[in-house]
């Protein structure tokens, strides 16, 4: 871990460092991501399964890239009624959170008297991105085709990887099935995004791509952006915990260390508090809790990659600091969390107080787990049920009240020198 104080003489400096562009904009990360994509772009299936050879270890044929019913089938079966209700519990949740967040149509009048509105239809092919590799996200099924189910989208494309013997992770396709998806296929990478975005032989084009992944695979989203809509940019996990002398160091050194594990290397972590007392507290309670953890050689990598102990001389400054950072998740305790988080601007989600660990939004609370980072949640808010919306905006005059907005139609066509617009509405008066 890098450890930052307010007195150190390069403060500034050292939170530059931890505020520098994340693996999503690695120019090397970047200039293999182009390969791949025009990899698929040119050669469709016969590229896919180069890739999916070479990247996760299975030889498959076009016919095994997609996942069959009887695949579906056996990890049905082999779902038992532990995983069996944790699935319903987390989905239940997610969908009822979801349905209060869905557009609705409206129509209303206008100063013309005209009907002007609003309709909201679902996307109608969607495409859906679960990370596997070392930890197949069964969450994450979830915690993204649930909502396009519950926005009407009629077909969810899924795409995830496999493993070295061909096969999908059972509970990840128990729980990507139970979702909604109408098809799965095993493949992961950049290589799936263009699949998705570009349409193969095996897997249709679709309209949108939505869902996290690692850096290669967010690459590919913000590349293809454009050629595909795609829902925002999560890439590897981050959190951050603001505390000051009041938090529990054994609580915030668990929340960091839980999201170090993903595996990449990549994933981001920082404690930012006003107090020594609790930073010496977490850095001697760091190597207690990681011995007792089966990933701790990932999470080593990632806290010795992008982990961060910074003291700020106010809570105010550490309020800026968050902002600055734009952390996907970000933990808030402090002795009155809710005013805190009032000027918070900038995080993908928000968990108060002592007892709200980010694990809860990851699994079972309600909002999608899938958010911004990188920095990119100064821009880009977390996953939600309208983005599977697409929205049209809805036009009907009637005669009189084309008159009404005759006059105003005709004075900003002579002012832009565009008579034929003018001509369109003056020839109905």
């Amino acid at each position: 871990m890098k450890i930052v104080r307010h007195t150190d003489a390069d403060f500034d400096a050292r939170l530059r460092e931890a505020a520098a562009a994340s693996s999503l904009f690695d120019p090397v990360i970047e200039q293999r991501t182009r390969d791949i994509l025009a990899a698929v772009r040119e050669r469709g299936t016969d590229a896919v399964l180069e890739l999916t050879e070479r990247f996760d270890g299975a030889k498959l044929t076009a016919e095994q890239l997609t996942v069959t019913r009887a695949e579906l089938l056996g990890a049905s079966l082999k779902a038992g009624p532990a995983l069996r209700a944790a699935v319903t519990e987390a989905a239940k949740n997610i969908a009822d959170f979801a349905k209060r967040s869905l557009r609705q149509n409206w129509s209303a009048r206008n100063s013309h008297g005209a009907v002007v509105g609003e309709k909201f239809d679902p996307f109608q092919r969607v495409g859906v991105y679960i990370p596997g590799g070392t930890a197949p996200l069964v969450s994450t099924a979830l915690m993204t085709i649930t909502l396009a189910r519950v926005a009407g989208c009629p077909e969810i494309a899924v795409c995830t990887p496999c493993g070295k013997d061909g096969a999908v992770n059972p509970a990840l396709l128990f729980a990507a099935r139970t979702a909604g998806a109408t098809e799965i296929h095993k493949i992961g990478g950049a290589q799936a995004i263009a699949a998705l975005a570009c349409g193969t032989s095996t897997v249709a084009p679709v309209q949108k791509i939505f869902g996290p992944g690692n850096a290669y695979v967010v690459t590919a989203k913000r590349l293809l952006f454009g050629h595909v809509a795609v829902d925002l940019l999560p890439g590897p996990s981050e959190v951050l915990v603001l505390a000051d002398d009041s938090a529990n160091p054994k609580f915030i050194v668990a929340d960091l260390l839980a999201q170090a594990e993903h595996g990449s290397g990549h994933e981001r972590v920082w404690l930012v508090t006003t107090s020594a007392k609790i930073l010496r507290a977490v850095e001697k309670e760091i190597p207690r809790q990681l011995a007792t953890l089966a990933r701790r050689d990932f999470i080593a990598k990632a806290l010795e990659n992008n982990g961060w102990l910074i003291q700020v001389k106010t809570l105010a400054d550490g309020l800026a600091l968050v902002n600055r950072l734009a952390p996907e998740h970000c933990e808030v305790m402090v002795r009155a969390p809710h005013r805190a988080a009032e000027k918070i601007l900038t995080a993908g989600a928000i968990f108060l107080g002592n007892w709200s660990p980010t694990v809860l939004g990851d699994y079972v609370a309600g909002p999608s787990h899938t958010l911004p980072t990188g920095g990119a949640g100064r821009s880009f808010a977390g996953l939600t049920v309208d983005q599977f919306q697409r929205r049209t905006s809805v036009v009907e005059y009637e005669r009189g009240a084309l008159k009404q907005a005759l006059s105003a139609v005709k004075k900003f066509a002579e002012l832009e020198g565009l008579d034929a617009h003018g001509k369109s509405a003056e020839i109905r008066g």
